[in-house]
């Protein structure tokens, strides 16, 4: 059951404070509580609960989102967030509460089912009408009186369209410990005695235990762990031996299924079952094969979703989570894709330029992408609709003569200017990475780890609209500040004067004033 809350923003003066005082308006909190869409916030959570009156109420929407948002901002555990809302006034503000309370406000385990409570479409609508929200605010603000600028994103183009595209693709590494062939199977194999210890366990006195041979593959796994430098040969040997051991136990184990039903595994070690069972399909065919490719290969067992994503880079050639395509529009960021398959993300061009044109009416002037983007698809896409794309275009560079020689060279300039422009867009990758948490996705299952990448995109808009806040009010009161500073330095001059007066010999200061 759910209670929907009619007001979800507390009047900021009604907050009440036990030890005395008020809340000060300029806490960052205080002006990230009125940037987020709380109605729609409570819209989408309200629809997914029943509207029988029986039963306890969940938690109010703003409460749910807000604790994520907190979370994700600070970067800290679910434990450390809950201590963090309990002991700051400002948060509990920002959570819809009208007054301060000393306890905690839900237990640390509910962020799991704050996560499964939106979904990564609905992320992507309120972190939408937040950009927009933050557009509209920055054009009324800033006016007629913002200085004019012919290069302008904003400046219409002789086609109509206006402003930068900037598009990337990147990749949100899980927590997984990093998985090869042996490490895997050893873990599978020893999952699969620990069921069979469980199925075997009513049938005690009845039938002699069946051999696991543990303790052995136990030891031959150490002994390849500890040797430094492990051979091809090595290490296929210790492989097959671990596959035959694993293999051996998947048959324990339907053996045993015929005198136990499965129904006594409790839902993880029935879920490992069927995870092992694919998993060992993929590592025996892979090993008669002679290979290491297979489509949809499981690199852990605890999170079978998780597939390697080649990334090509020099610190990481592959890694591991979540593969996204994202968009930058004045250094507002948009989770365009998420997928944890590999995919080409040339293919995602044309619908991130149609989701620009569903967003602000009309096309890019320009498209800022890396060179796996400029395909000739794309490229004629982008011509159809007078797009200009970053890079040089196909074909062979021409000749440089005396009458083109300016020409290219404006080319090239124009060139440079548009790889410049694309930086903001590894920037923001970086920052959702080295600030935001976006580097170890420590959420373990599929749609808890989407809706904490999702989470971080709202978090980072957000985060840019706070700096711009207080930019514009700098640039509203920068007129005031100049008068009082110039105030001052005129005191400073003439308290100087008086001082250089009153240290004149008396006559002097006579002669001087006849």
């Amino acid at each position: 059951m759910y209670r929907k809350t009619p007001d979800s923003q507390p009047a900021f003066d009604d907050f009440y404070l036990p030890f005395g005082g008020k809340l000060s308006g300029s806490n960052r909190w205080v002006h990230l509580a009125r940037m987020v869409p709380w109605d729609l916030v409570e819209n989408f959570y309200a629809a997914q609960f029943s509207q029988n009156p029986q039963g306890p109420s969940a938690k109010s929407a703003r409460l749910a989102l807000g604790a994520l948002i907190i979370k994700e901002r600070l970067g800290v555990s679910d434990e450390e967030a809950v201590e963090q809302i309990r002991e700051n006034p400002y948060l509990q503000y920002f959570l819809g509460f009208h007054e301060f309370r000393d306890e905690a406000p839900f237990d640390p385990s509910m962020y799991v089912h704050f996560r499964k409570r939106f979904s990564l479409e609905q992320l992507g609508q309120i972190n939408e009408v937040i950009v927009q929200a933050e557009r509209a605010e920055r054009q009324q603000a800033e006016g007629s009186s913002a200085p004019d600028d012919d290069d302008s994103d904003d400046a219409p183009s002789s086609t109509g369209n206006s402003g930068k595209l900037l598009i990337d693709a990147t990749c949100t590494p899980a927590d997984i410990r990093y998985p090869t062939d042996v490490s895997l199977v050893n873990e599978a194999r020893e999952k699969t005695e620990e069921i069979i210890d469980t199925l075997f366990e009513p049938l005690k006195g009845t039938m002699s235990k069946p051999r696991t041979y543990r303790q052995k593959a136990r030891r031959l796994f150490v002994s390849y762990s500890k040797t430094r430098k492990r051979s091809a040969r090595q290490t296929r040997k210790v492989l097959g031996q671990q596959l035959r051991f694993l293999e051996r136990n998947l048959k324990t184990i339907g053996h045993l299924a015929r005198h136990t039903p499965l129904t006594r595994l409790d839902r993880r070690q029935y879920r490992n079952l069927l995870v092992i069972q694919e998993l060992y399909r993929q590592q025996h065919w892979m090993f008669e094969n002679r290979c290491h490719r297979i489509s949809g290969r499981i690199v852990s067992i605890s999170q079978p979703h998780v597939r390697p994503i080649v990334r090509g880079k020099t610190s990481a050639p592959v890694e591991f989570g979540a593969k996204i395509s994202a968009s930058v529009v004045d250094g507002a960021v948009f989770l365009d894709r998420l997928d944890w398959d590999p995919y080409n993300e040339s293919g995602d061009l044309i619908p991130q330029v149609n989701s620009y044109k569903q967003r602000f009416g009309h096309y890019p002037e320009s498209v800022h992408c890396d060179t796996i983007y400029r395909t000739r698809d794309n490229r004629a896409f982008c011509k159809k609709h007078g797009i200009r794309m970053s890079g040089p275009p196909l074909g062979r560079p021409p000749q440089k003569t005396a009458e083109n020689a300016q020409e290219l060279q404006e080319k090239k300039r124009q060139r440079q200017q548009d790889e410049r422009h694309r930086i903001p867009v590894e920037g923001k990758f970086g920052q959702g990475k080295r600030r935001f948490g976006l580097d170890l996705i420590m959420a373990k299952l599929a749609s808890t780890s989407e809706t904490a990448i999702a989470i971080t995109f709202i978090v980072m808009n957000l985060e840019k609209w706070l700096k711009k806040l207080f930019f514009i009010l700098f640039f509203c009161f920068r007129s005031t500040l100049y008068q009082a500073w110039s105030a001052v330095q005129a005191f400073i001059t003439w308290h100087q004067r008086i001082m250089r007066t009153e240290r004149m010999p008396l006559w002097f200061v006579k002669e001087q004033n006849n």
